[in-house]
């Protein structure tokens, strides 16, 4: 939003953009084109950044249900995001910062406060605060590329206001701005025919925004044959060698050679007016070529509570966690197959603990809340006397210490003041700077957030992993391990291996290999900093400690 539309710059610096907008269905794969795309370029020796739009009036993904909205991602400055975010990061090998993700509600906040601090002297406010931020997003990480996915689908009222700011951008420097479409092509099963009706539908819905496609990506269960894509570049008004076929695939690595194939990168270079470059694609095909690997597989089973999403299973939740285990997978040369298990259906006795036998690791991701806790808890349990490999992440560490406490120390009441804070023995507190925060409800994004240092004891199992005495993750809680238990809980046998630099905060639990195979969680999360050419240690080492139960 700007005071005037006159405020638009004449000409943009170097730099191009790229609007990447998806039409049929939600879900369709915007954010890993949007990826794969930043990848094609970058192997071009550009330099690339990435933006998410979200058309919610949230301020941020932090306050969302992981159920409707999916898995919320930590950027190291603390800004909690959409998933995407994690997408870009992983697929392009960076870190973004809380300037590359916007939603309705943060660029609503910031007009606001600007208006009522007469920063726009009086002028009236339109959609230019938009350009302002992608701006923005472009200096500071010095980018010559910048890739903006605006999130929903066209034809949503919520988005108007994104598209609006993206023609602004390209009636200026209409050589400097592409726009692509990802947009579906069903195939009905009592036809057996792909159908091009409903993308034609979302190319025109686009025009009706004042926009043209440039590129139209065309997602599906089967490649786009040739008849079919000259119906889309007739009707759809883009060269048939715009169209480019996207068929579903087993691993979402395979898309950027596949796009590669397709010439996508040669295209937007015409479109954009760019210099023909070649790829350098070479590390990405190896990574891919050991993601076809393993004959050996190992079995991991993730134990969550926000599986269900109505008569469906939901995984995008853990999305972060689900690829890291593959990328450490991949980087050890095993397979893996891993398995969605329901914490509740622990509780209610629809599935027995004993199933879990049958895996050779369990992992418990982070949550919030008393749902399913106790199945969790159980679960966890079951993991150390039966000396399966375990790893706890945030909340997953939390319920570590608990069950350890609960069964090992003997206080059958343990537990977290965050589900039960009338329990005798709270071995889980809320940390001292979160208390006035949730009694005035300053809730949203006031937890600790982001990038903390922590330093490792040595001849444990995470300084033999990390191979270092100092790291630093990403946090996301406002609960802690409660000091005044932290000594009967190593004379108990649990070792605290990591802490922050003044010593007062618990940052990884650990069992010793003398006792169990692999038992160690982080009140970090350490997926949110995996990726498929830098594997995260801590996965590596947990995945090496399930190819050892296997072999038992």
């Amino acid at each position: 939003m700007k005071s005037s539309v006159s405020k638009l710059e004449n000409k943009l610096s170097n730099c191009k953009y790229i609007f990447v907008v998806g039409g049929v269905i939600s879900g369709v794969g915007k954010g890993v084109a949007a990826s794969s795309i930043g990848l094609l370029m970058q192997a071009r020796g550009h330099k690339v950044t990435s933006i998410k739009i979200d058309p919610y009036i949230n301020i941020d993904a932090g306050t969302m249900n992981p159920t409707e909205h999916g898995e919320v991602f930590v950027l190291d400055d603390g800004d909690e995001c959409d998933q995407d975010m994690g997408n870009y990061e992983r697929f392009l090998g960076v870190d973004l910062c809380r300037t590359n993700y916007m939603t309705t509600g943060r660029v609503y906040e910031e007009v606001i406060r600007k208006e009522r601090n007469l920063e726009y002297k009086g002028k009236n406010v339109e959609v230019v605060e938009v350009i302002h931020r992608i701006k923005e997003a472009t200096r500071i990480t010095g980018s010559d590329i910048t890739i903006i996915e605006i999130g929903g689908t066209v034809g949503e009222y919520q988005n108007v206001l994104f598209l609006e700011a993206a023609r602004m951008l390209k009636t200026k420097n209409p050589a400097d701005v592409a726009f692509v479409l990802v947009s579906y092509l069903p195939v009905p099963s009592n036809l057996g025919e792909m159908k091009t009706k409903p993308t034609q539908y979302a190319s025109r819905t686009l025009n009706s925004a004042g926009v043209q496609a440039d590129i139209i990506i065309a997602r599906g269960p089967i490649a786009l044959d040739k008849k079919r894509k000259e119906k889309i570049a007739l009707f759809c008004n883009v060269p048939e060698d715009n169209v480019i076929s996207a068929p579903d695939v087993k691993s979402i690595y395979d898309i950027p050679l596949n796009f590669e194939k397709d010439k996508m990168g040669e295209t937007l270079e015409r479109v954009l007016s760019l210099p023909k470059r070649t790829a350098n694609l070479s590390n990405w095909k190896k990574f891919v070529s050991k993601t076809k690997n393993g004959k050996e597989k190992i079995k991991i089973a993730v134990v969550g509570k926000y599986f269900d999403s109505g008569d469906f299973v939901l995984s995008d939740v853990y999305i972060s966690i689900l690829e890291a285990l593959k990328f450490s997978s991949y980087e050890s040369g095993v397979g893996i197959e891993i398995a969605c298990v329901n914490s509740k259906d622990f509780e209610s006795k629809k599935i027995p603990l004993s199933m879990l036998k049958k895996f050779d690791g369990v992992i418990v991701p982070g949550g919030f809340g008393e749902s399913g806790i106790e199945g969790i808890i159980s679960a966890i349990r079951y993991a150390r006397e039966n000396k399966i490999p375990y790893f706890g992440l945030c909340y997953g560490m939390q319920l570590m210490v608990i069950e350890y406490a609960r069964n090992v120390l003997g206080l059958k009441d343990a537990n977290t003041r965050e589900v039960n804070p009338n329990s005798k023995n709270l071995v889980i507190d809320i940390m001292e700077d979160q208390k006035a925060k949730i009694e005035s409800k300053n809730m949203g994004g006031s937890m600790r957030l982001g990038a903390y240092i922590a330093h490792l004891k040595k001849g444990t199992v995470a300084h033999k992993a990390y191979k270092a005495d100092m790291i630093t993750e990403r946090h996301r809680h406002r609960y802690e391990v409660n000091n005044a238990y932290r000594e009967r809980l190593e004379n108990a046998g649990l070792v605290f291996s990591g802490h922050s630099p003044d010593g007062t905060l618990c940052e990884i639990a650990e069992l010793p290999t003398s006792s169990h195979p692999f038992f160690l969680g982080t009140q970090y999360h350490p997926e949110f900093k995996a990726r498929p050419l830098a594997p995260h240690p801590l996965f590596t080492a947990f995945i090496k400690a399930c190819q050892g139960k296997k072999k038992v």
